[in-house]
């Protein structure tokens, strides 16, 4: 979605890049629903919001992926969030806040509810607010790239959507000048980019409830 790539221009020079590491999607969908797991949902979650810098890769991965089976999420077709999406537009950041806060209570690991609650904050000069969702925004971030290195089919790099695939193209600083080739995968859609010699994957998963 192009109202946020400023901004992810801004921040490609923020992240460093870690060790990969096998994502289980069956292991972490249990894991989020059982009590006495240390990843269990609500615990992670007020680790998130707390003291997102705590979370280690696992715990990303957990929060990240774990939103393959949640049935509360925020979608960008959504009608609150096109209002969110309007006032940014429209540099309405005040109503950017106002609305922001009420999606990333119930959505709270959405990066594009991020990423326009980080830009609001900064604009109104609120370093604090700011900083506390570039952590959260981060600590996401930093699930995907540890998902693969994204130099073949097999070690492609993991994302929810088509959104957070561009989210992730951005981190990468890749350019328009890569083209992209689809093709149909296990549990989701491989998308292939290319520019002259360099290939990078990514697959979008898709995942059955």
């Amino acid at each position: 979605m192009k109202y946020h790539l400023f901004l992810l221009l801004f921040l490609t020079s923020v992240f460093s890049f870690g060790q990969t590491s096998k994502i289980d999607l069956k292991t972490i969908r249990k894991d989020l629903k059982n009590e006495k797991s240390p990843y269990n949902y609500d615990k992670l979650i007020f680790k998130y919001k707390a003291y997102p810098k705590s979370l280690d890769t696992v715990e990303s991965q957990h929060l990240y992926y774990g939103r393959n089976f949640r049935d509360d999420l925020v979608s960008t077709l959504d009608d609150d969030f096109k209002i969110l999406a309007e006032a940014f537009k429209n540099g309405d950041f005040e109503e950017c806040i106002k609305q922001g806060k009420l999606l990333y209570e119930k959505d709270p690991t959405n990066l594009d509810v991020l990423l326009i609650l980080m830009r609001a904050y900064d604009s109104k000069k609120e370093g604090s607010n700011f900083i506390h969702h570039l952590n959260q925004f981060r600590t996401l971030t930093d699930a995907v790239r540890s998902s693969g290195d994204g130099k073949s089919e097999k070690t492609a790099y993991l994302v929810n959507s088509v959104g957070d695939e561009y989210i992730l193209l951005n981190i990468l600083n890749l350019g328009q000048e890569y083209t992209r080739g689809s093709k149909p995968s296990r549990d989701g859609m491989l998308d292939i980019w290319q520019k002259e010699g360099n290939t990078i994957y990514i697959k979008v998963l898709y995942i059955n409830l």
